[in-house]
């Protein structure tokens, strides 16, 4: 749609530009343009019509010898090599082994459980379907406060929502994501077997 008011737009300026503008354009364009036309014309008729026979000979016959000689095979390159891709257990695994590094490593791994919550809470549902920043809440879903805000912090938030650990201050800050995961885990575990 925006293309298209440019594309009209253009057009117009040039429609109410082209009636004071006319003999500008046959100035600058036209006359300039006619020119070198008429002087490949000069140059045309002026070689002699056997050298531009010969040289069209010459022409088709390397295009056929061309395609009737075997090419030489060039060498091939080896093809680039595949990197096998990370499947999501993989990525959960190097996040836990990262998990002492920093916040972002701690909120990927709350993140993804944050979502699994989410498709169990997803499935109880029958209906409507399920936005994924809904609030994580349903039948027979009760968790502490401690894993509700761990499932909140990693479904809801982001890692830039707390502080980065500072390396020339020991001091560590809490956040919710520092909640044991064990204890998320287990809950998680009981909300599938009551389903």
């Amino acid at each position: 749609m925006r293309r298209t008011l440019i594309i009209l737009g253009i057009v117009v300026v040039s429609l109410i530009l082209a009636f004071p503008l006319r003999d500008a354009v046959f100035a600058a364009i036209i006359v300039p343009a006619a020119y070198v036309f008429w002087l490949l014309g000069l140059v045309y008729r002026s070689v002699h019509q056997s050298l531009w026979w010969s040289i069209a000979s010459i022409l088709v016959l390397f295009i056929v010898l061309r395609g009737l000689v075997p090419q030489t095979r060039r060498k091939k390159r080896p093809p680039p090599e595949i990197e096998n891709a990370t499947g999501q257990i993989e990525t959960l695994a190097d996040a836990m082994e990262k998990a002492d590094r920093g916040v972002y490593y701690k909120w990927m791994i709350a993140n993804r459980i944050g979502r699994i919550a989410h498709q169990i809470l997803s499935q109880r549902e029958t209906g409507r379907e399920r936005a994924l920043f809904d609030p994580l809440a349903g039948p027979d879903w009760n968790p502490n406060a401690g894993v509700r805000s761990y499932l909140e912090a990693g479904l809801q938030g982001s890692f830039a929502d707390y502080p980065q650990k500072n390396r020339y201050i020991s001091q560590t800050i809490s956040t919710p994501m520092d909640h044991d995961m064990q204890e998320v885990i287990e809950y998680l575990e009981k909300q599938v077997d009551n389903k």
